[in-house]
Order: structure tokens, then C-alpha cells, then sequence
């Protein structure tokens, strides 16, 4: 099972005693996945699809604690997908449902594309949540921490993205919208956000995997960066090093090393002697010992030395 997978049945799990929490998350799923069929005589029928099981699972579960009316399950399996309908057949139910969802006006008008019209069912924080972790269920996603941080909810249109985005907003998490295809995507892409927006749906189980996930990958990113910066000193060091022995062998076989100064031809011997050495413990090593920025010095003045000799 993927993490966003786990994700979504640990929601789908969660019922709220509140029933004003269920109404919102119901109206997240209908907005999300909702139709509603009219008939001729004018009566309406309230349907769901969804490929989700935990999505039909809590639906089902809402409306039974909400509402107590009776649903039509349908199943319909094909080899590339199975799909969930949960049918609200009778009239009265059915407008009962949208009407305390707010996506139907007192005139029995479909508001806003079956959008949630106005905040009046997510005035209060937790109905906040409640409508974040509807809209989850039925069309987010989460990336599996292990791999890279992304959290999404898609939205059929902008006005759904845009009312989504700022309930998230409300809970100081930058949410941003991108159009993709037909869709409005509203995402979470910092890690510190995601935990944040498990922790508002109340996910609390999955918050708690992520942040141990997030925790190892941390410490080896930290790991891999230290042993990196290591590597490349090392390689510097040596680098520097095999220069150096280069410069001096080329003094001492065509000139010889008597040319140089006293100190300089000191330490030209101790470092072909101690091609391992670091600077530090070759200052250490000279008759008169000197720091590590006084042997890289005279080590600069072979070096040019050297130089000057190649050119002639």
C-alpha cells in the first residue's frame, strides 16, 4: 500500500461525533465527486463515483450518522479499475443532503458547479478540517516521504481551487494552485507544511511515520554532506600534495635542491620524506618549527620556483 494510500484509510476511519464536521466533509466528497440527476418531475437523485473504497466507505458512514437515510450501493468492475457508486435515490433525502451542504439554493438551483457556495458550513476550525480531509480523500494525493515532498488536492475548477486554497491558508500553510490539463491543483510542497496538513485532517498515525521518515533522511542527507565536504578536502589535500612533490623533484633534477634557501630546502626534503604529511605536522617537524600558514608560504615560494624554471 502507498503512503498516500495509508494516508487516506487512516482518514477514511475517522468519523467526527460532530455533526456539523460531518455535514462539511460530506460536502467536500459531493463537491469533489458528486452529480445530481433531475428528473423530469423535477425530483433529484444524489450520486458519488469513486474508484476509492475508503472514499464510498466514509461517505456511506457520513451520511448514515448525519442523515439516517438509506443509499443504493453499485459496484462495477472492468480489468483496469473497479468504481464505487453510493446512490441517494429518494427525493426528499437527496435535497435534504445539499441543502445542508449548502450546494443548492432555496430556489433547488445547483450552486456554482456543485461548489461549495459560501463559508457558512466551514465557519468553525474544526469544519475546516473536515472539509480539508473530504477533499483529500476523494482527489488528493501525497508522495511517499522516502522520495521527495509533495502533497495535492486536484480541483475540476478554479473557483474550487482558489475557495480550497484559502481554508488551508486559514491554517498558516502556504498553499499554492497550478493548472493542470482541464484541473486546478492545489499543493503543499515544503515538508514542514505536509506535517502540518496531516495534522490538521488528523492524521495523526501517518504524521508520525512521515516525521520519522523525514527525521532518517535528514540525518543521511547530513551524513552524505559531511562525507562529501570531506572527500573533496581530502582530494584538495592530496592534490595539493602530489603538486608540491612535482615542483620540488623537478628543482632537485635539474638544478638541484642547494639552489634553495636554507628553510626552503629543509622543507623540500622533509616533504618528499613525508609525502603523506599534512602541512601542519611538517611545521612541526623543522628544525625550527614553524604553523601550518608558514609552511604553505614557503611551499608557494618552491612552487614559483619551479615555475621559473619550466619558463627558462
Amino acid at each position: 500500500m502507498s503512503f498516500s494510500a495509508e494516508v487516506k484509510d487512516e482518514l477514511s476511519r475517522q468519523c467526527s461525533t460532530a455533526r456539523h464536521c460531518q455535514i462539511a466533509e460530506i460536502a467536500a466528497i459531493i463537491s469533489m465527486c458528486g452529480r445530481v440527476l433531475i428528473s423530469e418531475t423535477g425530483k433529484y437523485t444524489l450520486k458519488i463515483h469513486t474508484e476509492n473504497l475508503s472514499v464510498a466507505r466514509k461517505y456511506f458512514t457520513l451520511l448514515k450518522k448525519a442523515y439516517n437515510i438509506d443509499t443504493e450501493i453499485s459496484v462495477r468492475r472492468s480489468t483496469s479499475m473497479t468504481m464505487y457508486s453510493i446512490i441517494i435515490k429518494r427525493d426528499e433525502d437527496s435535497v435534504k443532503v445539499l441543502k445542508a451542504s449548502k450546494l443548492i439554493d432555496e430556489f433547488g438551483e445547483i450552486c456554482e458547479n456543485m461548489s461549495v457556495a459560501d463559508n457558512l458550513i466551514i465557519q468553525k476550525e474544526c469544519c475546516k478540517r473536515a472539509f480539508i480531509r473530504g477533499a483529500f480523500l476523494v482527489t488528493g494525493s501525497i508522495s511517499a516521504p522516502e522520495k521527495f515532498y509533495h502533497f495535492e488536492i486536484v480541483c475540476s475548477t478554479e473557483s474550487k481551487a482558489v475557495q480550497l486554497k484559502n481554508i488551508i491558508l486559514c491554517f498558516q500553510i502556504d498553499a499554492k494552485i497550478v493548472a493542470r490539463k482541464k484541473h486546478f491543483v492545489v499543493y503543499v510542497k515544503e515538508s514542514e507544511g505536509i506535517v502540518d496538513i496531516l495534522n490538521v485532517m488528523e492524521a495523526h498515525v501517518s504524521l508520525m511515520e512521515f516525521e520519522n521518515i523525514r527525521i532518517l533522511k535528514d540525518m543521511r542527507n547530513s551524513v552524505n554532506r559531511k562525507v562529501n565536504c570531506e572527500t573533496a578536502n581530502l582530494n584538495k589535500t592530496v592534490s595539493a600534495a602530489v603538486k608540491q612533490i612535482e615542483d620540488i623533484e623537478y628543482i632537485k633534477n635539474t638544478v638541484g635542491l642547494s639552489v634553495l634557501s636554507e628553510n626552503l630546502e629543509e622543507l623540500a626534503i622533509l616533504r618528499l620524506e613525508n609525502t603523506d604529511s599534512s602541512l601542519k605536522e611538517l611545521g612541526e617537524r623543522l628544525s625550527v618549527p614553524v604553523g601550518k600558514s608558514g609552511v604553505n608560504h614557503r611551499l608557494r615560494k618552491i612552487s614559483q620556483i619551479a615555475d621559473d624554471l619550466r619558463k627558462k
